[in-house]
């Protein structure tokens, strides 16, 4: 079996992280799968998802250290072309990559006691995120 469906999330941008967890968590239950895998995709080119334990330091932590790799301030052709100064979010995004597969067994999400799903908007301006959540199995 199959099953997916949209979430959204508000984002503040310029790597806000939001926990999205619990969200993915009501996808796998609506879809009654009690054993397989749920991909979590962002669309957009300036998002990603990932993993993280998801406290105030640790993200803190994170934001600064993505900065560090990639400067908000970056000068890229890309923002020159564009004119948009979002070149530094397209690269950040690509990096990290826009999904992950997470197990599903006995009806949840298999993951550690500190890991939570988050998804990382890299972009330079608040937005509105969709997230497509496809659970596959039994």
């Amino acid at each position: 079996m199959v099953f997916g469906e949209f979430i959204t999330v508000d984002t503040n941008g310029f790597s806000d992280i939001i926990n999205i967890t619990d969200k993915v968590q009501d996808v796998v239950h609506k879809s009654k799968i009690e054993a397989g895998i749920v991909n979590i995709f962002v669309t957009g080119s300036t998002a990603s998802i990932s993993t993280i334990e998801f406290e105030p330091a640790l993200v803190e932590d994170y934001k600064e250290q993505i900065d560090r790799l990639i400067p908000h301030d970056l000068k890229t052709r890309h923002s020159e072309t564009w004119g948009d100064d979002n070149g530094f979010s397209h690269i950040r995004a690509t990096l990290m990559g826009p999904s992950i597969v997470v197990p599903i067994s006995n009806g949840r999400l298999v993951l550690g006691t500190w890991q939570q799903i988050v998804v990382v908007d890299h972009d330079n301006r608040h937005r509105n995120r969709k997230i497509f959540v496809q659970c596959m199995g039994e």
